[in-house]
């Protein structure tokens, strides 16, 4: 049986509605996802959210309510809860009585749970993740992302339970959790680290070998797999859903007969993706890091592709790869008409490339090819720009 979700964003007055539908319409992808079923969407428009429950504690017991009423499993805040937010949440849901709102045959017999925008990709992660690495990355980014909430309901309870000349439970537990987490942080980091170690010695026998290295990055779900399966036939696992590829896949691609790159497919980019989830799969995207290229993958069927390329360089930013050559793919022209397609370059690229780049050459502009990884249309031109680029 499918989870049942309520859906919640909080919006600046300001935003437009087309923008806000946008964010809670990835939000529902992120659901449908996981394999839950969105029953109610809230869009709510607040300067500030509220500092003790993010909603208003108002607002939270109306969606307790409409959740028993509707037999919901999750509500998912799209965005990132602090750890006191969490704490009263779930004070004020014990209070309406939603650890009672049980209906036969709920998802794992769980009472209402509440979600942020990371839990929820969180759990994305751990279904799709298939080999030990990405297992252990995804460990290490919930590590990371939960430690916090369980320190400040540790500090909460010791402040509660503690008094002068006493020692709390709370402030007991939290050593205890604390050198809990660090002892499996300190092992997970050393496995990563050995696998990292793994791929350098790959990275420098192919520097030897003098290949080039190309890497596909793109948004979740613009194709990067399909991409990669066009042009090597690797074989790569394609779905069209979200975050459907956690690992780096490595092919070689022949562009003459003297002439061969490698090339990697990795993790999409998605937005609001926080430091420290990127900071665990930091090993997965090194291939990217050390690539001599970037082929940035674009949905050009998607009415928002101008958002999900600037999420993008956003994150090729903090990675510190806003400076390294790239080649713009937008993908799935197959979806668009054809008197569409050539203007996609004047409508955002152009003008903001002088933004995203501070490079030596100031008119610089990275190369643009359009291709269809269904039909093949435009993988040629794609070639023929891999080429030039070496």
């Amino acid at each position: 049986m499918k989870p049942r979700a309520i859906l919640i964003d909080i919006i600046p007055p300001q935003m437009k509605q087309p923008e806000a539908k946008r964010r809670l319409y990835e939000l529902e992808c992120l659901v449908n996802t996981y394999g839950g079923m969105v029953i109610i969407k809230i869009i709510q428009r607040r300067s500030v959210p509220d500092y003790k429950t993010y909603i208003g504690s108002g607002k939270l017991k109306e969606v307790v309510e409409t959740a028993k009423r509707e037999k919901v499993d999750i509500v998912i805040i799209n965005n990132l809860l602090k750890p006191k937010q969490m704490l009263a949440i779930g004070e004020i849901m014990r209070h309406v009585g939603a650890d009672q709102c049980v209906r036969p045959g709920r998802h794992m017999g769980l009472p209402l749970r509440i979600w942020d925008r990371i839990d929820l990709i969180l759990k994305i992660f751990q279904k799709h993740a298939t080999t030990a690495e990405a297992k252990l990355q995804i460990k290490l980014a919930a590590i990371r992302h939960m430690g916090p909430r369980i320190f400040g309901m540790g500090m909460e309870m010791s402040q509660q339970a503690g008094g002068i000349g006493t020692r709390g439970i709370g402030e007991t537990n939290i050593e205890i959790m604390k050198r809990h987490l660090a002892l499996q942080t300190s092992q997970i980091e050393k496995k990563l680290e050995d696998a990292s170690r793994s791929r350098s010695e790959h990275r420098k026998r192919r520097d030897r070998l003098g290949m080039k290295t190309v890497s596909i990055v793109g948004y979740t779900n613009s194709g990067k797999s399909s991409l990669l399966n066009a042009l090597t036939h690797k074989g790569a696992y394609v779905a069209n859903k979200l975050f459907a590829t956690l690992d780096t896949r490595v092919a070689k691609l022949w562009l003459a007969h003297d002439q061969q790159i490698l090339l990697s497919d990795t993790i999409g980019f998605i937005q609001d993706l926080p430091p420290e989830l990127i900071s665990a799969f930091r090993s997965t995207l090194e291939e990217t890091i050390e690539a001599d290229l970037l082929l940035q993958v674009i949905d050009a069927s998607d009415p928002y592709w101008h958002h999900q390329v600037q999420e993008v360089e956003n994150i090729l930013e903090q990675l510190g790869l806003i400076k390294t050559p790239k080649i713009y793919v937008f993908n799935k022209i197959d979806l668009v008409p054809r008197n569409q397609r050539t203007n996609v370059w004047a409508q955002h690229l152009d003008k903001s490339i002088t933004t995203h780049y501070s490079l030596p050459t100031t008119n610089y502009k990275p190369p643009v090819c359009f291709v269809s990884c269904l039909t093949g249309e435009g993988l040629d031109k794609l070639k023929d720009a891999l080429r030039a680029s070496f």
